[in-house]
């Protein structure tokens, strides 16, 4: 279907064509990939890990001021790929809805309840015409009282689910034929070193490279602090040092 085609299925979000589909919410998926990050995220017995890649477009940017890691609460942690201004205003939202649940209810939103929502509202950027789908995904982790480590991924078209591992961004595929390669029956074992290390040996897979300590981020729930020997449900983001480690542990193994 070309853009200039009189119909309108081309031009407008709310107009589905002769064979069901939305050309602009199909767009905005390619939109996810244009930005060239694949991301990872897999979930073990007592602990749960995404990880992401890191390009600084430009060398007089701060390193520092560019992350797709977000921190929603003190216990959930938001990896977003694709368009960054928009995975901001997603963030925002998700932090806003987080604290009015807290104030309306006395705790912590559970992180299934805060990808529904999420969910529910990029579904409606593609129900009216004044609005456009984002043009991002979004992986939600955190360790829940009852049902321990959780992986919730939501989609630009309000689709969402949990998974025991998942990936975005133009790798995605590959990345996903690795991890099930990797699965067994009852899941992902190890501690959460051993679920760093496998999710950074996924994405150096299938991107073909040696990874380094500056090009790629990670966040974790259920590490343990340092001088700890006890597990935290605290969601936080290594340092470069901490992954440094991990990639030396790696190298060291191989």
């Amino acid at each position: 279907m070309s853009r200039g085609s009189s119909t309108g299925y081309d031009r407008h979000i709310t107009i589905f064509s002769p064979e069901g589909r939305l050309y602009q919410v199909e767009y905005a998926f390619k939109s996810v990939n244009s930005t060239g990050i694949t991301s990872v995220a897999i979930k073990g017995k007592d602990s749960v890990v995404f990880i992401s890649q890191k390009k600084v477009p430009d060398k007089l940017i701060d390193q520092d001021s560019v992350s797709y890691i977000f921190r929603i609460t003190e216990n959930i942690g938001c990896l977003v790929t694709g368009q960054i201004a928009d995975a901001r205003a997603s963030v925002n939202r998700a932090r806003v809805e987080a604290a009015d649940f807290k104030y309306k209810y006395g705790y912590e939103i559970p992180v299934d309840v805060l990808a529904k929502r999420i969910a529910n509202i990029n579904q409606v950027c593609t129900q009216r015409a004044a609005m456009r789908p984002l043009g991002i995904s979004s992986i939600f982790i955190a360790i829940d009282e009852e049902k321990g480590p959780q992986i919730f991924k939501c989609d630009l078209a309000g689709y969402y689910a949990g998974y025991k591992a998942t990936a975005s961004g133009p790798k995605k595929q590959e990345a996903i034929n690795y991890l099930e390669k990797k699965l067994k029956s009852d899941g992902f074992e190890g501690s959460w070193i051993d679920i760093t290390e496998l999710a950074i040996n996924t994405l150096s897979s299938v991107l073909n490279i040696d990874l380094k300590a500056t090009e790629i981020e990670i966040g974790v729930v259920g590490a343990s602090p340092k001088g700890s020997l006890k597990s935290s449900n605290i969601f936080r983001v290594l340092t470069t040092d901490e992954i440094d480690e991990r990639l030396q542990s790696i190298a060291e193994k191989d």
